[in-house]
């Protein structure tokens, strides 16, 4: 962990309570050497464990579950900014709605995907077996496949998997084997 204590402080919603950042930065270089992702990952990393401190009644990181990440999910849904089309909204289906309305703004599910699959390496890294990752759980990629293909069907566009780009094949120069022809006569 580098010398930067910075941490998202949540309060438990049912509380009134609302999303606070707080950060401390002692001013070294360390935090130049960590790459983008691995200071996002710190950063949801203390983000879930503040999350479970505020929980009621607090949780063990031990003691958690896929059902309490799902639970996370959901409250992070509040902050979201992607706004999610019901099906009786007029809108449903456009990916290019002409007019303002009341659907509620969610997480998008590409930040919903990004952020489990950097908690799910912060687990491991900090010391957890993958065959007990709660980030892993199956009601975890259930949840996350509901809400992509949900979205997906709000706007109108399905995602796709990106496809990798593949390095062209290399020539490798092929010997050309040189087949006599028969013997005349010889059929």
């Amino acid at each position: 962990m580098d010398s930067i204590g910075e941490m998202d402080i949540f309060s438990n919603s049912q509380n009134g309570g609302t999303l606070t950042n707080v950060s401390h930065n002692t001013g070294t270089s360390s935090s130049s050497t960590s790459s983008r992702y691995e200071n996002q990952k710190r950063r949801d990393w203390n983000t879930f464990g503040q999350y479970l401190k505020n929980h009621r009644p607090p949780l063990a990181l031990s003691r958690c579950s896929g059902a309490h990440v799902l639970e996370f999910l959901r409250y992070l849904d509040q902050f979201g900014k992607t706004k999610v089309h019901t099906p009786i909204c007029p809108f449903y289906g456009h990916p290019n709605p002409p007019a303002p309305c009341p659907c509620p703004l969610r997480q998008a599910w590409g930040s919903l995907d990004a952020l489990i699959g950097r908690l799910r390496a912060a687990f491991e890294e900090n010391g957890g077996k993958p065959e007990v990752n709660p980030f892993g759980a199956r009601a975890v990629r259930l949840y996350l496949r509901e809400v992509r293909d949900l979205q997906s069907k709000a706007r109108g566009i399905s995602y796709e998997k990106k496809k990798r780009k593949r390095p062209p094949p290399q020539q490798i120069p092929s010997l050309q084997l040189q087949v006599p022809p028969p013997p005349p006569g010889a059929s």
